[in-house]
């Protein structure tokens, strides 16, 4: 499976995912409470700058997914990889200037050559590694996205002290060239690594374009709907829904635990280590099969730990000389973070989420026939993008009504995924999907 073209994506997906959070976690520190950019987005503005990251996969997958079959994917990749470099100029522009809206103008910018590279992405997986490898491939390109996400959101947590450090309650003006350099710096790392990709042969040459976006995205849902391959994509998708709200909830850590931007990255970046560990796990014991099994599995488990989340009160276990406690306590340590209820619970979470996103991911891969491959996932895609989108608009509308306990919000979660659980396994039952495939 770890063949070099395989290898090669692995690393450009691992900076593409590290510099889009990169950017999107250091605007969302800066428009909450302290923030350069406080209130210019209301309150809950963080869901705004959510929109904007997702808004793009939704309007242009459609088209990516018609490039990607259109065009070998590798000729695809290194397009979008040579067009980020640019882009984080843009944004190092933004922040150095400090003003928000060409920052957002560069998010939405990156999210656009994203899009075009999601389609490309996941369709050569199948071209890179064998079908009896489908699994591991996508528990392991799972693990790495998370991997990435990790180091993307400690790092937006660091840049943003940094470029707007908080000091005796108020905040001023830092480093402000540092999130623009870090940006172009990964931006151009993965431009480097995706020259190493394998050469791949274009899933259909004579493909004639459609230039409404959505009648790509209605094609492949007809097409899907003849199968249970829709209900697959709309399961998978709908997991994003839970994602997306609980990437909101956790920058708001800050003040629920009074701690600092960085310590709250690092619960973000707890979620992403277990959800790498859980898809890594999953890859693992489906060996060369593609498991369902797993999916009611990873719900049950979602369910429990967004329902702990929500009900337990956060609390950190201090150590040495500082208070422990939550209300008025001294700005934690990283080891107290590491030692808090909220990080074994979201630990859980995310181990189990792995377990219910690669079987879907792999089947959705599997079920795709091969010269629609890129159109297929496109919409999968942004049906994904799609639920994140709703998900901003959910907590836009939710977040004043939970006051000081926005974790309160993970109980929304917890039932949402229950019912959404219930009513997947219902449509898929007695369909063959929810057994093993060889």
């Amino acid at each position: 499976m770890l063949r070099g073209g395989f290898l090669s994506l692995l690393v450009t997906q691992f900076f593409g995912a590290a510099n889009d959070n990169i950017l999107k976690g250091v605007l969302t520190y800066m428009v909450i409470t302290q923030g350069v950019w406080e209130g210019q987005l209301g309150t809950g503005g963080q869901a705004i700058v959510g929109v904007c990251f997702t808004l793009p996969f939704i309007l242009l997958s459609g088209y990516a997914g018609q490039i990607a079959d259109r065009f070998s994917k590798r000729r695809v990749s290194i397009a979008v990889k040579i067009c980020e470099i640019p882009i984080a100029m843009t944004a190092m522009a933004g922040f150095w200037l400090g003003n928000l809206w060409v920052t957002m103008a560069a998010l939405v910018a990156l999210t656009c050559q994203s899009a075009f590279f999601g389609p490309a992405k996941y369709g050569m997986i199948p071209e890179l590694v064998d079908e009896s490898d489908l699994s591991r491939a996508n528990g392991t390109i799972n693990m790495m996205t998370n991997i990435a996400v990790i180091v993307g959101t400690l790092t937006a947590g660091y840049v943003a002290d940094l470029y707007n450090p908080i000091v005796d309650g108020g905040s001023t003006v830092g480093m402000r060239w540092l999130p623009g350099v870090v940006l172009v710096a990964v931006a151009i790392a993965g431009w480097i690594s995706v020259l190493f990709l394998d050469r791949l042969e274009p899933g259909d040459p004579n493909l004639k374009y459609d230039y409404n976006p959505f009648t790509t995205y209605v094609f492949a849902i007809k097409e899907m709907a003849k199968t249970r391959m829709l209900m697959v994509m709309m399961a998978w998708g709908y997991f994003y829904l839970m994602a997306g709200l609980a990437f909101f909830i956790l920058p708001e850590y800050t003040t629920v635990l009074n701690i600092d931007r960085a310590s709250a990255s690092i619960l973000m970046g707890v979620l992403g280590i277990s959800v790498g560990v859980g898809c890594a796990f999953a890859g693992f014991i489906s060996g060369d099969r593609i498991e369902p099994r797993l999916i009611p599995l990873g719900a049950i488990g979602l369910v429990v730990f967004f329902a702990l989340l929500g009900m337990v009160t956060p609390r950190l276990y201090g150590v040495g000389p500082e208070v422990v406690g939550v209300g008025g306590m001294p700005r934690s340590s990283i080891m107290q973070v590491g030692l808090s209820n909220v990080s074994l619970f979201i630990m859980g979470a995310g181990f189990f989420a792995g377990f219910y996103i690669v079987p879907l991911q792999a089947l959705l891969q599997s079920l795709s026939p091969d010269d629609e491959r890129g159109r297929f996932l496109g919409t999968a895609n942004a049906v994904s993008f799609a639920f994140m989108t709703f998900a901003a608009v959910v907590y836009f509308v939710v977040r004043g009504m939970f006051g000081d306990s926005p974790q309160r919000i993970f109980l929304l979660c917890s039932v949402l995924m229950a019912l959404g659980t219930v009513f997947f396994l219902w449509r898929l039952r007695g369909s063959g999907v929810m057994a093993a495939r060889e």
